[in-house]
């Protein structure tokens, strides 16, 4: 269901209110209704309506329903269609000039406000939640049509023949100069490469087994550009069932490698946070836009990956002196 409020939410409601509003004024014209009546009683239920309908579909649903609180929920509903529809009808009440000694008490009042707020939201929300349905239905379709996009571009970068030609260069460089180092290059190459074939159809790998990957692809980095980029990784928590899209962390170095060039040998600084619920990727900045090849997905695919994969999205930090940004650990063991 779409989450998000848009303007032909509030086209549909009005309309829905237009009708209602119609019928209403026949009625109260043919009792001859006072003129604050008018003028108080229709604003009072738009809010009203509008309300029930926006506390249900936007705060009692994702909140308490996804997380079955059934219980919770119950507690909840009750009390919002007694309280928001109490005040409708006691502000009702009043503008109708009606006798006090007549007012509803007790649980009498409960009932009746229960049932005056199901018939006036009943129709409304049926129509308002029509409506959201399909809307997530459309977004979700197309966020798996972009996904599956992201997924070729992914796999087509992965085996980009510009990544393994600047390797290739690197490795031959060091055969001749450290045999020992050569070897060592080739063994982190080859597990990049067999990790990219072991997760090409995987849409989340284990944080465990990405920051392996990344610490590979660090050392490639390290070894080809000497002391130009330092990497460091900090662990807060144990990353044992953490999960993050795969790639992501070799995205994100690729992007400090990407756009940043060290200067007067000042080297990249880039530090990866790992803490209970983000991975955050730190990197100081140069004024020299890097030339280098990146053979990642980019950040704009990382976050229409994340839409698909959690209701969290990427943060970015863009400053004069640093770029930070932080993904959402995705945790797929269920909480009780």
């Amino acid at each position: 269901m779409n989450k998000k409020i848009n303007r032909t939410d509030f086209l549909i409601l009005g309309v829905y209110f237009l009708v209602s509003f119609i019928i209403q004024g026949k009625y109260y014209i043919e009792r001859d209704a006072l003129l604050r009546e008018y003028l108080i009683d229709f604003p009072v239920e738009i809010i009203s309506v509008t309300s029930v309908i926006f506390l249900f579909t936007f705060w009692l649903i994702p909140k308490v329903v996804v997380q079955k609180k059934y219980v919770l929920f119950i507690i909840y509903g009750v009390l919002i269609l007694l309280i928001i529809p109490g005040i409708d009808y006691t502000i009702g009440f009043w503008t109708g000039a009606n006798d006090w000694a007549k007012f509803p008490k007790g649980i009498d009042f409960v009932l009746q406000m229960i049932s005056l707020g199901t018939q006036q939201s009943a129709f409304p929300f049926a129509l308002f939640l029509t409506k959201k349905f399909y809307e997530g239905q459309t977004e979700y379709l197309k966020i798996e049509k972009q996904q599956k996009e992201n997924e070729l571009k992914l796999l087509r970068s992965q085996i980009d023949p510009h990544f393994l030609f600047n390797n290739l260069n690197t490795l031959d460089a060091l055969i001749d100069r450290d045999t020992v180092k050569a070897k060592e290059y080739i063994n982190r190459l080859s597990l990049i490469y067999r990790y990219l074939i072991k997760t090409k159809d995987a849409e989340v790998m284990e944080l465990a087994e990405e920051i392996e990957l990344a610490e590979n692809y660090m050392f490639l980095i390290k070894t080809r550009f000497a002391t130009d980029y330092d990497f460091k990784i900090e662990k807060k928590i144990d990353i044992e069932d953490k999960f993050i899209p795969t790639g992501a962390i070799q995205t994100l170095l690729e992007n400090v490698v990407k756009h940043n060039k060290p200067v007067d040998g000042s080297a990249i600084k880039t530090v990866i946070y790992i803490d209970e619920n983000e991975l955050t990727v730190v990197n100081t900045k140069s004024n020299i836009i890097s030339k280098n090849e990146s053979f990642g997905t980019g950040l704009e695919n990382l976050k229409t990956r994340y839409k698909f994969l959690s209701d969290k999205e990427v943060v970015i930090i863009d400053t004069e002196e640093e770029f930070k940004i932080a993904i959402p650990i995705i945790n797929l063991v269920e909480e009780n």
